[in-house]
């Protein structure tokens, strides 16, 4: 299960991923919650300029199986939603770390990142 946790990002215990891209994160849900989710078929997401709250849900991800909150890893400010997940939801299921990412927000305290589990901790926990 290794090739589906990238090192170089960081991950929460809700199973949303992020990359420190310059001072912007990328979220996205990993693969191991894709996986449980089954085939993503409507993403509701916030609009830039929304604030998020760490630890609170920022929007909805609609599978064939269910319907799931979307957690904000850190605290911080929309910049970005993924506007092509309107069309092609499926994109989640398809890339979760790629074309599927889901916001881009600009962080409240960029400290919030190192609280956030690295690969191998992650590992750890979606090995249980």
């Amino acid at each position: 299960m290794g090739q589906d946790i990238p090192s170089t990002l960081r991950y929460s215990e809700q199973h949303e991923w992020v990359r420190d891209d310059e001072g912007v994160y990328t979220v996205g849900i990993t693969a191991y919650a894709q996986d449980q989710l089954g085939d993503v078929v409507y993403v509701d997401l916030p609009s830039p300029g929304a604030e998020v709250v760490a630890g609170q849900a920022f929007g909805e991800v609609e599978s064939t199986k269910s319907v799931s909150d979307l957690y904000a890893p850190v605290a911080g400010t929309i910049e970005a939603r993924n506007e092509e997940l309107d069309d092609r939801p499926e994109l989640v299921s398809e890339d979760p770390y790629g074309a599927g990412w889901l916001i881009r927000l600009r962080p409240r305290d960029a400290a919030d990142l190192a609280g956030l589990l690295d690969a191998t901790a992650y590992a750890r926990l979606t090995s249980g």
